[in-house]
């Protein structure tokens, strides 16, 4: 029987992360408008930054990557977290928090959209500031990264079609393929031997994003997709014939991703966004793209 709410309290498992951007990255860099500056950035220096741009105020001094702007790496196709408008542009609640947070700091937010596993693999090697995209604090992740305190929780859920004969979590034990977004935890958990509670790498496949594995399941290619509850139901909502089992797969914590060490700014950010969620901001924000159930 596969219970993985049990996961949430095991995340010692094997998790891995990719060592350079395997999803083929593409990332195109843009201005948030709603993310303009209010304050001014001066400069000075954290030793743990490649940037040479830092700013002082009531957030301390930190480093950013480039003089004036906080640049934020992400996978723009994450709804309502992040995602693209018609006409190129970001939104979603990563997009206007990470916004609200540059302003705070007197920054301009810059994004870059890229592969999820390229996204962290940025800020990692310092070509982004922080990272935002639904990102999950694991052991493994944390070897490689800082974090942030815990902003939202990300409840993982499974989506079928609506006459599959999986309508439990313990019926997923008979799926032929599931598929998930490449090196999100989704897809860790469920690649993982069947020893350690997986299906195994044979029963899971690696899609991009998760609109390409939901179109998979919609054409009968695979019988089911792991994906965060928010995507899920805006991809179950545009898609007629498919549901969301009943019962949450797993529970887990996101978190803003930094390089490792760079402590001034995390701590920059944490004092940001504990403003914004003291001053109504951050739930007037969560509110706009998530409506009371």
């Amino acid at each position: 029987m596969k219970k993985f709410l049990a996961l949430t309290l095991a995340l010692a498992m094997a998790l891995s992360l990719a060592a350079c951007g395997s999803s083929g990255s593409s990332s195109s860099a843009s201005s948030a408008g709603s993310t303009s500056s209010t304050g001014s950035a001066s400069s000075a220096g954290d030793a743990s930054s490649a940037g040479d741009s830092s700013s002082a105020g009531n957030y301390g001094e930190f480093t950013t990557v480039e003089e004036g702007k906080l640049i934020m790496s992400t996978n723009a196709a994450f709804p309502p977290y992040e995602m693209t408008t018609a006409d190129g542009q970001f939104e979603g609640i990563d997009v206007e928090v990470a916004g609200a947070i540059a302003q705070k700091l007197g920054l301009e937010l810059e994004i870059m959209d890229m592969g999820f596993d390229a996204a962290l693999t940025a800020v990692q090697n310092g070509q982004s500031d922080i990272a935002m995209a639904g990102i999950s604090v694991t052991p493994d992740r944390l070897e490689l990264m800082d974090f942030s305190d815990s902003y939202a929780t990300g409840v993982q859920v499974v989506i079928v079609k609506e006459d599959s004969p999986i309508q439990t979590l313990d019926d997923l034990a008979n799926a032929e393929m599931i598929g998930c977004q490449a090196a999100t935890t989704g897809y860790i958990y469920a690649s993982a031997p069947v020893e350690e509670d997986g299906y195994g790498e044979d029963h899971v496949t690696a899609y991009d994003n998760g609109a390409l594995a939901v179109m998979a399941l919609v054409n009968g290619q695979i019988d089911a997709v792991i994906i965060d509850n928010e995507p899920a139901k805006a991809f179950v909502a545009a898609n007629e014939g498919l549901k969301i089992l009943d019962t949450p797969w797993v529970e887990e914590d996101y978190a803003i991703g930094f390089a490792k060490g760079n402590t001034a700014l995390l701590e920059a950010v944490n004092t940001a966004v504990a403003e914004l969620k003291a001053d109504g901001t951050f739930q007037a924000i969560v509110d706009k793209y998530i409506t009371a159930e």
